[in-house]
C-alpha cells in the first residue's frame, strides 16, 4: 500500500490495485482495442494538446497514482487548485464583464448603460491607441486613431464623463491599459473624489502589466526599469488608499494572442508575476500588504480540457511561489484570482455565426476552470468593435451558462478526472521547467533583453500557422467545411467619423480655459518627484490630473528623465 500523508488521504492507489489496472489495460489493448483497430484505424498516429503535450488514448487511476491528495485538495484551501474560494459560484456567480470602448467618453458611457441594463455586473473599458500610447487626441500622430479602437481619454473631464450616472462604489471597473495605466488610475481616483466617493469602497482593476508589452503586445513608452517603477508606485499607492482595487492585472491573454501556447501563456505570466513581486518587495513593502490585490487575466482558447487544466495548474504554481519564495502568510496572498476572455484569435470572418459556438464552448471551459470574471467575444469581432447586438448575445451566452446549465452547483466538477488531473500535473511541470530556464537566463527582465520570450512565442506562432495552413489544425469554415458561396453578411459597428473632431474640439476648450500656471507647476513637481527613484509618483500625478494636465503632457514631463524605449526586433 502506498503511504498516506500526515494531512490525510492522497490521490494514490494501492500497489495491488495499480497492478490490476495495468493488467486490465494490457488486456483491453490486446483484446478489444487490437481487434477494433484491425477493422477501423484511428484518425491520427498520435494525439497532442494544443501545447504539444502528449495525450493518451485513455486514462485510469494509475495515471494519477503519484499525485498527492494535497495537490488537488479542496476549494479555498492551499494550493487552491480547485478554486480560490470555498463556495465559488454557489456563493457568487462570476462577474460578467463585457468590454466596451469607442468614440468619445459620451459614446462609451451610453454603451455602458446599455450593457448594465442587459444584466452586466461589471464594467471593462477599452481605450484608443493614442490614450494607450500617451498621445493627446489633438496630437498630429493621433490623426485617424481617436476613438477608433477604444474610447479617447485625455483629461480628467473625460473620466468624469465616461462614468457619468454610474455608481462607482457599487460596480467593479476594469481598465485595459498598460503604458499609461498610472495616469488613468490617477484620473479615476480624481474623478471618484470629485463625486464624493469613498476610495476604500472602489473596486476594479487597471491592467498595468507593462512586462507583457515588451514580451508580446508591443505597446510601451519608457524603458523597462522606469516602467517597472510606475507599476510599483501604483501597487504601493493602492495598498494604502484603495484596498479593494487591483492595481495590476497580470496578463497572459495577449501573450497567447501573440502566438504562445497555453503552457507558455501560463509560464510567462507567472514569470512576470515574480518580477513584479520582487520589485515591490525590494521597495520594502510587505508581501502580504499588496499580494491579495494582485489579479490575473487569461485567455480561454479552443482546447477545452487543456484550458481548464491550465487554470488549475497556474493556481497551484502561484500559491507555492508566493508561499515558498516570498514568504506570504495570508491565504489571500496565495490565491490566484483571474479574469478570462474567450479567444479573439479563434474568431473568423468566414462563417461568422460559427463564432457564437466557439465563444460559448470557451466560456464554459473558463467557468469550469474557475474564472472570477469573464468577457465573451462578440460574433463580429473579426470585423470590428462589436455591435450592441453582438455584445448582448455574448452576454446572454454567459447568462445561459450561469442560469440554465447547473454547472455552478458543484465546485470544480471535473476535479478528480483522471485525464484532467494528469494534464494539470503535466502543465504544472512544464511551467516549472520554463521558470527554471528563465532563472538560468538571469530572470524575467534579462530574458526580455535577450528576446527569449519573443523567440519562443514567434516559434510557436509559426508552428501554429503551418498547422493551420496545411489543414492539420482544423478551422471550421476556413480550411475545413468551407462554403464556396459563403455570402453571410452581418451588420458591424461603425464609429461616427465626426466623433474625432468633437473630441479634439472639446480637448482644446479644456486646454484653453484651464489655469496654465497651475498646470506648469504640477508638471514640474511631477518631473522633480521622478528624480528620486524611491518616491511614489502617484500623488504628484493625481495633482497634475486635477490641474487639468493632459495625458500627453504628463507623459512628456517624465520623458527627459525616463527616456523612450526602442526594441531590438526578432525575425
Amino acid at each position: 500500500m502506498s503511504t498516506v500523508s500526515e494531512s490525510g488521504l492522497t490521490q494514490v492507489v494501492s500497489e495491488s490495485v495499480k497492478e490490476r489496472i495495468d493488467e486490465d489495460l494490457a488486456g483491453w489493448e490486446r483484446e478489444e482495442l487490437e481487434t477494433f483497430l484491425r477493422r477501423r484505424s484511428e484518425q491520427k498516429a498520435d494525439y497532442q494538446t494544443a501545447s504539444g503535450l502528449a495525450v493518451k488514448r485513455v486514462y485510469t487511476p494509475a495515471d494519477v497514482a503519484d499525485i498527492p491528495w494535497e495537490d488537488i485538495g479542496l476549494p479555498g484551501r492551499y494550493p487552491f487548485t480547485r478554486g480560490p474560494y470555498p463556495t465559488m459560484y454557489r456563493g457568487q456567480t462570476w462577474t460578467m464583464r463585457q468590454i466596451a470602448g469607442f468614440g468619445t467618453p459620451e459614446d462609451t458611457n451610453g454603451r455602458f448603460k446599455y450593457l448594465i441594463a442587459q444584466g452586466q455586473t461589471g464594467l471593462s473599458v477599452d481605450f484608443d491607441m493614442p490614450t494607450l500610447m500617451g498621445y493627446d487626441s489633438d496630437d498630429p500622430l493621433s490623426v485617424g486613431e481617436v476613438g477608433r479602437e477604444g474610447v479617447a481619454v485625455d483629461v480628467l473631464e473625460d473620466m468624469v464623463t465616461l462614468f457619468d450616472g454610474i455608481d462607482l462604489e457599487r460596480i467593479s471597473v476594469s481598465m485595459t491599459i498598460n503604458p499609461t495605466a498610472w495616469i488613468v488610475l490617477a484620473m479615476y481616483v480624481a474623478a471618484a473624489e470629485k463625486r464624493g466617493c469613498d476610495l476604500r469602497r472602489l473596486s476594479g482593476t487597471t491592467q498595468n502589466d507593462i512586462l507583457k508589452e515588451y514580451i508580446a503586445q508591443k505597446e510601451w513608452i519608457y524603458p523597462p526599469e522606469p516602467s517597472m517603477r510606475l507599476v510599483r508606485d501604483t501597487v504601493t499607492y493602492c495598498a494604502e488608499h484603495l484596498p479593494r482595487f487591483n492595481p495590476v492585472n497580470i496578463s497572459g491573454y495577449h501573450i497567447s494572442e501573440a502566438g504562445a501556447t497555453s503552457l507558455q501563456e501560463a509560464a510567462f505570466t507567472l514569470a512576470t508575476t515574480r518580477a513584479y513581486v520582487q520589485e515591490v518587495v525590494r521597495a520594502g513593502v510587505d508581501v502580504d500588504s499588496f499580494a491579495p490585490r494582485l489579479s490575473f487575466f487569461f485567455i480561454c482558447h479552443a482546447d477545452f480540457f487543456e484550458e481548464i487544466a491550465k487554470f488549475r495548474a497556474a493556481r497551484r504554481v502561484y500559491a507555492r511561489m508566493m508561499k515558498d519564495e516570498f514568504g506570504a502568510k495570508k491565504p489571500e496572498s496565495m490565491r490566484l484570482r483571474f479574469h478570462c476572455q474567450t479567444a479573439a484569435i479563434t474568431l473568423t470572418r468566414p462563417q461568422p455565426f460559427n463564432n457564437i459556438v466557439r465563444t460559448g464552448i470557451q466560456a464554459l471551459a473558463a467557468v469550469l476552470g474557475g474564472a472570477q470574471s469573464l468577457h465573451t467575444n462578440g460574433l463580429d469581432e473579426a470585423y470590428a468593435i462589436p455591435s450592441e447586438f453582438a455584445m448582448k448575445l455574448a452576454l446572454r451566452t454567459q447568462q445561459i451558462i450561469a442560469e440554465e446549465t447547473n454547472v455552478t452547483q458543484v465546485i470544480d466538477p471535473l476535479g478528480g478526472s483522471y485525464y484532467l488531473e494528469a494534464l494539470t500535473k503535466q502543465l504544472e511541470e512544464g511551467i516549472y521547467k520554463y521558470l527554471a530556464k528563465i532563472d538560468e537566463l538571469g530572470g524575467t527582465l534579462r530574458a526580455i533583453e535577450l528576446n527569449y520570450f519573443q523567440r519562443e512565442i514567434a516559434d510557436s506562432a509559426y508552428a501554429y500557422a503551418l498547422r493551420r495552413g496545411s489543414g492539420e489544425g482544423a478551422v471550421v469554415g476556413v480550411n475545413k467545411y468551407v462554403d464556396e458561396d459563403d455570402d453571410q453578411e452581418i451588420e458591424v459597428h461603425k464609429v461616427d467619423p465626426a466623433s474625432e473632431r468633437r473630441k479634439i474640439d472639446r480637448l482644446r476648450e479644456v486646454k484653453t480655459s484651464r489655469d496654465q500656471e497651475q498646470v506648469r507647476v504640477s508638471l514640474e513637481r511631477l518631473a522633480r518627484t521622478a528624480e528620486d527613484s524611491s518616491a511614489d509618483l502617484m500623488p504628484a500625478t493625481i495633482d497634475a490630473v486635477k490641474a487639468n494636465a493632459s495625458m500627453g503632457e504628463i507623459v512628456r514631463a517624465l520623458e527627459p528623465g525616463f527616456g523612450r524605449y526602442r526594441e531590438t526586433p526578432v525575425f
